[in-house]
């Protein structure tokens, strides 16, 4: 294999991993923004979704 396919390989790998990482991160805080019994807890959670969710302003 060459050394750009390998390379390429492995950037898709990492790409997907994290991907799927960053999927889990936001699908557990999103239940624990539903499912917490402290109200605190779920505003604290409600906040950390907003972050992880924010979208970039797109330019024209």
């Amino acid at each position: 294999m060459s050394t750009f396919a390998q390379l390429l390989h492995t950037a898709c790998v990492m790409a997907g991993t994290t991907g799927a990482l960053y999927a889990v991160t936001v699908a557990t805080v999103a239940g624990v923004c539903v499912l917490a019994r402290k109200p605190q807890r779920r505003r604290d959670a409600r906040a950390t979704l907003e972050v992880l969710l924010r979208q970039q302003p797109r330019s024209h």
